[in-house]
């Protein structure tokens, strides 16, 4: 297979990965002075803020995933190929995907992420990881699925471990999901499954650390702890998951649970790509790059994002946090400097701009760090609609989204809780 670019006196600039981060550096190329060739295994852009939310049956998978090529529609001298990148030719300059060879003046690798199973072939292969729509949407079915079943199911031992939900990991992800499910099993579970009773559907929060939210002060943790406390979710910490069989979790803490749904949020690496060489790969797989966000011992190549680690900033000396807003920032500074490099100018180092940390834990309830401010509840909660309804795009979407809260916000009546099997 051929991937069908011509080529033409401009320079191209290769983006792997069409996240937060790549997404926002083709917008900021495109239309100027580069051919701009974006590369990504799906054929859409998706938000992973509210990726919880399409699992937890809040929002339909449309309204957070958006199509690379009606996103570009009209742009000239942009192109994009879904396709796997296999490796990365640096010394000849192109990338090996599933649709044949594409050569790059400049590449930006871009590949963010996946789920961290740390090495457990077995969780691996029995746990639901929610790193992208597709998996939110397994994740969705799964839970649906299983209180069908606990509904007609009459061995009590078997009800109870199908109405059980462990999710394993403290972060944000995890926090929000069991805050998602926990208000689920409050204001859905009693009217949509009149036959269960909710009081014995439990959720269980797995963490390996002595607190919740480990990125945020202590005082978020503790706050956010509570709130889910309220929910009724069963927290247990300082423990990990250790073997996931036969329908039961076990703990470091001898803790066996017995449930048909693990959701692993525990942690994430970087997606693989060969062709790099070993000075160029850092912890859980990130590229090493300098403060310019060029990849350590090779030429032309920038990495951002989640899959990038910088060196030499000395607020971050283990690199930066695997946040959108990094991405963003970074891809801005690229767009910026390879400008400027076109232009006969210097470049400028990467400096990151910490506009603050939010996680969500339920309805009015939630924790951000803004500015140096700690705070939760109401405001909180209300500030993390708004920043995460800004940032989605297409004003369609904007609307879907802020009338599926609102609505939900009243009552809960949402006609989202199918089980969808792709045949």
């Amino acid at each position: 297979m051929k991937a069908n670019i011509e080529g033409t006196d401009k320079k191209r600039v290769v983006i792997v990965g069409g996240g937060l981060g790549g997404l926002n550096l083709a917008f900021k190329l495109v239309d100027d002075e580069f051919q701009v060739v974006l590369v990504d295994k799906n054929n859409y852009h998706q938000f992973p803020p509210l990726i919880y939310q399409v699992a937890s049956g809040g929002l339909e998978p449309s309204s957070i995933s958006f199509p690379f090529r009606r996103l570009f529609q009209g742009h000239k001298d942009f192109f994009f190929r879904m396709a796997d990148v296999q490796a990365v030719n640096t010394e000849e300059k192109f990338i090996d995907t599933t649709v044949g060879k594409i050569e790059y003046d400049y590449l930006v690798i871009a590949a963010g992420a996946t789920t961290n199973f740390f090495g457990n072939k077995d969780i691996e292969a029995t746990t639901l990881p929610m790193k992208s729509v597709g998996e939110a949407m397994r994740l969705r079915n799964t839970i649906l699925r299983n209180l069908e079943l606990a509904e007609t199911e009459d061995v009590p031992e078997r009800k109870q471990a199908l109405m059980n939900i462990v999710v394993v990991g403290g972060g944000a992800s995890g926090v929000e999901i069991a805050g998602a499910v926990a208000e689920m099993k409050k204001n859905i579970i009693a009217r949509d499954y009149p036959d269960l009773d909710s009081s014995q559907m439990h959720i269980y929060l797995v963490n390996a650390g002595d607190r919740l939210l480990a990125n945020m002060d202590p005082v978020s943790s503790k706050r956010a702890e509570k709130d889910l406390k309220d929910l009724h979710v069963h927290i247990r910490q300082p423990q990990f998951a250790t073997e996931y069989k036969d329908g039961i979790l076990k703990t470091s803490a001898g803790l066996e649970i017995p449930t048909q749904t693990v959701i692993w949020v525990s942690g994430i690496c970087a997606n693989k790509l060969g062709g790099f060489p070993v000075e160029s790969i850092g912890h859980s797989g990130r590229l090493l790059t300098d403060r310019f966000c060029r990849v350590k011992g090779v030429e032309d190549v920038y990495a951002i994002g989640d899959i990038s680690l910088v060196e030499g900033d000395e607020e971050y000396p283990l690199g930066h946090p695997q946040l959108a807003q990094v991405a963003m920032q970074q891809a801005k500074t690229i767009a910026k400097n390879l400008k400027a490099l076109a232009k006969g100018k210097e470049p400028k180092p990467f400096r990151y701009k910490n506009l603050g940390v939010m996680a969500t834990i339920g309805r009015n309830h939630a924790v951000a760090e803004i500015s140096g401010k700690k705070f939760g509840g109401f405001p909180a909660w209300a500030l993390w609609l708004v920043v995460h309804l800004r940032s989605i795009l297409g004003v369609k979407n904007k609307t879907f989204i802020l009338l599926n809260w609102v609505w939900n916000y009243i009552n809960y009546k949402q006609s989202l809780r199918l089980i969808l099997k792709a045949k």
